[in-house]
């Protein structure tokens, strides 16, 4: 399984360990990936996603995995949530 939100697309970053004597080591920052089921109330089904929990923490902010979809730009969502955001579209619209 690869470190990657399933709606973000918050990947892992690399970056340095920085001593108190200024020496550095590489590190990995990885992002704090949780499984999530989460409810739809356009599809009027739950689906689960392998999420951040700061992702986790905005789609409760913006009132629900509908408006979070609904309301974000396609360029900071992953390919999987576009096509989740396109049934979104297409069952409001009916």
């Amino acid at each position: 399984m690869s470190r990657v939100c399933e709606l973000s697309g918050k990947k892992v970053m690399t970056g340095n360990n920085v001593s108190k004597a200024n020496n550095r080591t590489k590190r990995r920052f990885l992002p704090n990936l949780q499984k999530s089921s989460m409810h739809s109330s356009i599809l009027g089904k739950t689906l689960q996603f392998r999420v951040a929990a700061s992702t986790i923490r905005t789609v409760e902010k913006k009132g629900g995995l509908d408006e979070f979809l609904l309301n974000s730009s396609n360029s900071h969502l992953t390919e999987k949530a576009q096509k989740l955001k396109l049934q979104l579209v297409q069952a409001k619209n009916k």
